[in-house]
């Protein structure tokens, strides 16, 4: 338990912290992982290059800082830390090395004696949330390991498909390579997945959503590549996969994570995504189908232009099994190959309102803007706060 006095201490950081969060995390990363290489395989290094990770971290401080007396209110971005950290195999051990480097960083950026009273409360700071973090990580891994067919940490893979969906997303079939067959999961969680990078020499972790319905004998995963001005630029995970990964190829995963996932199957349910942001709602509904739903379902969508949308063969399938289902696709360029409800970006506030049922669920998965413009305008239609679940791909969050 903080003293009032460690309290206040941490607490007087906070200006410092909107002002410069930014610049002490970035130079806490480089410190850590340039003591500790070993870390380049459990950090995101995409996002260390584009100084989202540091962003994230910056953001996670001051947050904590603010919220120091009454850290309830950080349960849910505790929760989505949680389920982040178990799929990556953190491990308490790697606490350690986080807080004594980050406690040098604030020491060394902010020119503060490593035995003053502020570096000594940060230290106890630090240690509080570590522990609550640990805690709930241990009852996650052991929560992975009972469940029937889980396992803790991670587990060979082999791809047994690949499959182009569109010009930049193809998806990987995935079985185990000890041939065991696999948990249940929720629709819309994820997996890690770790696969040697060549042009770093060392392996990296991203997580993926599993893009079909639940069952024990493969995991599907839909990945987009991302292409930067030069090679690997923005993505270094997906072009291995893309260009690299290919049937018979092995792969590490940990087990099925997240939480965002499918609720209710019993509700009225509308999905909302764009680009990649799709691969949940092919899951939910798959899922959907698989349970032979009743109840009414919107499926809408949107795209840049139909080179790029995929499953799209998926959602057809599913509207001869699911009557009530009803799809609405927006792509700002489209040809005849494919039938668009709008030429143009998504505007909800166009779309007809029994698409958009007051009593319903609502999914949003995509680029963070597109969320950010989804989530405003569900808010303004009635939608209560509460029904309105999203899934963050990236290091960010919404306000």
């Amino acid at each position: 338990m903080l003293s009032t006095q460690q309290i206040e201490l941490v607490q007087s950081t906070i200006p410092v912290l909107r002002e410069n969060g930014a610049a002490l995390t970035g130079y806490f990363y480089q410190r850590m992982l340039k003591n500790s290489p070993e870390l380049k395989e459990v950090f995101n290094m995409g996002h260390q290059r584009s100084g989202g990770q540091a962003t994230a971290l910056a953001d996670a401080v001051l947050a904590y800082a603010e919220n120091i007396q009454q850290l309830e209110v950080l349960g849910d971005a505790v929760q989505h830390i949680v389920s982040k950290h178990v799929s990556l195999n953190i491990q308490p051990e790697q606490y350690d090395i986080v807080g004594e480097n980050l406690l040098h960083s604030i020491s060394e950026v902010l020119s503060i004696p490593m035995d003053s009273e502020l570096i000594s409360a940060w230290g106890s700071a630090y240690q509080q949330l570590a522990d609550i973090l640990i805690a709930a990580e241990k009852s996650a891994y052991a929560n992975n390991l009972a469940q029937k067919n889980g396992w803790e940490g991670w587990k060979d893979f082999v791809v047994v498909r690949k499959e182009q969906e569109s010009d930049t997303i193809t998806s990987f079939y995935l079985s185990a390579v000890d041939g065991s067959p696999l948990p249940d999961y929720k629709a819309g969680q994820f997996i890690s997945v770790r696969v040697h990078v060549s042009e770093l020499g060392f392996k990296q972790p991203r997580q993926y959503t599993l893009s079909d319905c639940s069952n024990n004998q493969v995991y599907r995963i839909s990945v987009k590549r991302e292409n930067g001005q030069d090679e690997l630029a923005d993505g270094y995970v997906s072009c291995t996969l893309h260009q690299k990964i290919n049937v018979g190829d092995r792969l590490e995963l940990t087990c099925p994570a997240g939480n965002f996932f499918l609720k209710n199957g019993q509700k009225e349910n509308v999905f909302i995504s764009a680009g990649v942001g799709i691969t949940p709602m092919i899951s939910m509904l798959m899922t959907l189908k698989e349970q032979g739903a009743k109840q009414p379902i919107t499926f809408i969508h949107a795209c840049q232009n139909d080179q790029v949308l995929a499953m799209n063969q998926q959602i057809s399938e599913a509207k001869s099994v699911l009557p009530q289902l009803q799809t609405y696709l927006a792509c700002e360029l489209a040809s005849d190959s494919v039938v668009v409800n709008k030429v143009g970006r998504l505007d909800l506030t166009e779309l007809d309102k029994i698409l958009l049922p007051k009593q319903a669920d609502y999914y949003i998965c995509g680029p963070l803007e597109f969320m950010k413009k989804q989530h405003d305008t569900l808010l303004k239609l009635g939608i209560a706060h509460d029904q309105i679940h999203m899934e963050l791909f990236n290091t960010g969050g919404i306000a």
